[in-house]
Parts: structure tokens; sequence; C-alpha cells
């Protein structure tokens, strides 16, 4: 089964300037919120790139990766919301299929 996954734009303020942002849906509710890093206190190498700014539910973890594209952001929330995983700290572990990406302070999902 897969979820319904939909995008909304959304203006985000942080640090007293907005940002370029997307609220994900799955199944019409509200699980996270994505912004594009922008600004020169951004690694080079990250900016554009999607970082969780803030997650609910099972998405409401403290070390998400980042992600190219808000499309990739999106199969994150489907297959975290659809897994049974459990959050440890620690090294984060890539997940088959998607891009390389880093993580913001080190997580991990380890499947039961």
């Amino acid at each position: 089964m897969t979820l319904d996954i939909s995008f909304m734009p959304m203006r985000v303020l942080i640090d007293g300037h907005d940002t370029d942002g997307k609220l994900v849906l799955a199944e019409n509710q509200l699980a996270a919120v994505f912004v594009r890093l922008e600004g020169s206190h951004h690694a080079p190498e990250h900016r554009g790139w999607w970082h969780l700014e803030a997650g609910f539910g099972k998405c409401n973890v403290r070390a998400a990766p980042l992600f190219r594209t808000p499309e990739e952001a999106g199969a994150w929330v489907e297959q975290t919301l659809m897994s049974n995983a459990v959050v440890h700290t620690g090294a984060f572990l890539a997940r088959p299929g998607f891009s390389e990406v880093s993580a913001r302070s080190g997580a991990f999902l380890d499947r039961k």
C-alpha cells in the first residue's frame, strides 16, 4: 500500500527572513514542513537542498537527511510513515534508493 503524498508551497519565516518551504501532506494530513537551504550560512554543497524543519508523528525526528528535491523528501515521509522504525541516536544509516544525503546530528532508523 502507498500513501497519497502531496505538497503545498508555503513561505516559512526562519531567523527573521522568509524561506521557500513545502508542507508535505500524507493522506491530506500535515506530516512535515521542509525548507530549501539558502543563504551564505549554509555549506555551499547543501544550498538548494531541502531540510526537515518540522515533522509530525513518526516524522518528528531530530536527524533527518537532506534531500535534493521535494519529491525525495516526500518519499522519505512515506517510507517513514509506513515503517515500524525505531529512532536511535548514532550514525545515520542511508536507506537504499535514496540519493547520497547527509544527516544533521546523526540518528538512524533501525527496522524491528
